[in-house]
């Protein structure tokens, strides 16, 4: 690690971090709303008036779901355990044909009746105000410690760079995280999701240019492949006669838990909030379509990028937190120009995603909460006034739990909230393709699967913390270690089913649903779509 600011590197980031922040005000300008009215409603500051077509959506998404975990947390996995932490790779495989089949169902129905969010539909669907309530304080749960994440990713480089990371003054040594996360504030409240739009072209395209770089370059320098995996092996062999401290290749033993693992946070990613607002900011359902089948291409860009923590050890860097691994691999490895470029890229990648989830936080409080239990007949400006209010306090509420929480464990607390929002899936693609679940059925799932992965989760400890110290914890019945979101998911199920056969059987009321069959597949243009209806009377029949 070098001595002091890395100036040259510092002056890189600096002038990037400017430059998206000039981007980011000045997106309040790009596809302007064509009346004060119109813009001042939901639809357009949450979802940047639902105009997005093919290749923005493909970097907003990008940006929305290839973050600072990405660039940090996935290669510092593997850094510290080996190959285990590829699961990131294969549930990102997973995802993309599973949301061809139901997101644009989603979109269309969204986009007929007026939702903003996966809550708005699910109090649509079932004519229930307490699951849609449920799914949306859930994904406010879920969200705040991925919000968290990024900030911790921001923290890291800035720690690299010796800014603020060694001073025991708590406001010196958070200062430049303070500052970044008031611009980011700031631009969100002034120009909406229009903002991490733009950003995400300059981020996604940093990205890129350092992945490139960063396959070809560091593997020079190292000696090869040969030299980068040889020097892995021997790490993760531990000392002789020692306990191995990781595997290139999962044993037997941990094959359950990378498969639980991969799979449920694939069934988990497109439940997140920031993932169906990115989504539903598409004009066409053909722009989901188009998206579900070149979005794949980060796929790629993450495998290469999880071979960084490979690389980290074969470059010998030591380091105490396993989240400042990559950074000090791009500070010692590259010239101290481009490992600026390399951090602003992390940097950038932090906030276009943390902008994106406090705006679907947001807008999940002003429509499931605020007007649906607080203010029911508030008007569209009021709506849109109080999303972006909310907004301000969640990332405030994201910047207190890093500051004031371990941040070596920041990938469990991403972790957690996979647990969490995979407790919607049911009521959420459940209810794009059939209305059989009971409403009081699929309310009573979730709580047993909340209850369940919360208190397994609690239960687990690791050399670091006695709680939540992990997200995978022997599979009931089955003996295997697996994830808990997983084992909770089919809690979830079983007793929504169990419940919705002896509700039917005691026929229990119904909720309402205000949706047809052909809402699933209307598409922008169609008669009676959302664009054409006033947004103060989107999904107010509830």
């Amino acid at each position: 690690m070098k001595d002091g600011v890395n100036g040259v590197a510092l002056g890189v980031f600096i002038f990037f971090f400017l430059a998206v922040t000039v981007i980011g005000f000045l997106a309040a300008r790009w596809r302007k709303a064509e009346s004060a009215e119109s813009a001042a409603t939901l639809d357009e500051w949450g979802l940047g008036g639902r105009s997005f077509g093919t290749w923005v959506t493909w970097f907003l998404l990008g940006g929305d779901l290839y973050t600072a975990y990405t660039f940090v947390a996935v290669p510092a996995a593997i850094y510290a355990a080996g190959a285990a932490g590829f699961f990131a790779v294969p549930y990102t495989i997973l995802v993309y044909p599973l949301i061809f089949t139901f997101l644009p169902r989603l979109w269309s129905v969204s986009h007929k009746h007026g939702y903003v969010t996966t809550s708005d539909f699910v109090r649509g669907r079932f004519g229930s105000k307490g699951l849609s309530l449920a799914v949306a304080i859930t994904g406010i749960l879920a969200t705040m410690p991925y919000i968290a994440l990024q900030l911790v990713g921001i923290q890291a480089v800035l720690d690299v760079m010796g800014v603020g990371g060694e001073s025991s003054n708590w406001f010196v040594k958070d200062l430049p995280l303070l500052i970044a996360f008031a611009v980011l504030a700031a631009y969100t409240y002034s120009s909406g999701l229009r903002a991490p739009a733009l950003i995400a072209f300059v981020k996604d395209g940093l990205i890129y240019l350092v992945i490139a770089v960063a396959i070809i370059y560091i593997p020079i320098k190292l000696g090869g492949f040969d030299a980068i995996f040889s020097a892995a092996q021997h790490k993760f062999a531990g000392p002789p006669g020692g306990k191995p401290t990781g595997a290139l290749v999962p044993g037997e033993k941990s094959q359950w838990t990378y498969a639980t693992l991969a799979l449920g946070s694939a069934l988990a990613l497109f439940m997140y909030p920031h993932s169906i607002t990115a989504t539903l900011s598409s004009r066409s359902r053909n722009v989901i379509r188009r998206n579900t089948t070149i979005l794949p291409l980060y796929s790629l860009m993450l495998g290469l990028l999880a071979l960084l923590g490979f690389m980290a050890i074969a470059a010998g860097v030591k380091v105490t937190n396993g989240q400042l691994a990559i950074p000090q691999l791009f500070e010692d490895m590259f010239p101290d120009w481009f490992a600026g470029v390399a951090f602003a890229a992390i940097g950038i990648g932090a906030l276009v995603p943390a902008a994106i989830m406090s705006i679907a936080a947001a807008n999940l409080f002003t429509r499931n909460i605020y007007k649906d239990f607080i203010k029911p007949d508030a008007t569209p400006s009021q709506e849109a006034k109080v999303s972006k209010l909310v907004s301000l306090v969640v990332k405030v509420g994201a910047l207190v739990f890093v500051l004031t929480m371990d941040k070596t464990v920041a990938i469990n607390f991403q972790l957690l909230g996979g647990i969490w929002i995979l407790q919607t899936f049911p009521a959420l693609v459940g209810g794009l393709f059939t209305r059989w679940f009971h409403r009081w059925a699929l309310l009573a799932g979730w709580a047993v699967g909340m209850v369940y992965g919360t208190l397994a989760a609690y239960g687990v400890a690791s050399p670091t913390q006695k709680h939540f110290g992990g997200s995978s914890k022997e599979i009931p019945g089955i003996g295997e270690i697996g994830y808990i979101g997983l084992t909770a998911f089919v809690l979830n199920v079983v007793v929504t089913v169990v419940l919705t056969f002896v509700l039917r059987a005691v026929k229990a009321p119904d909720g309402v649903d205000e949706t047809s069959p052909e809402d699933y597949t209307a598409d922008a243009g169609d008669p009676g779509v959302a664009t054409e209806l006033p947004p103060a009377t989107a999904g107010a029949a509830h």
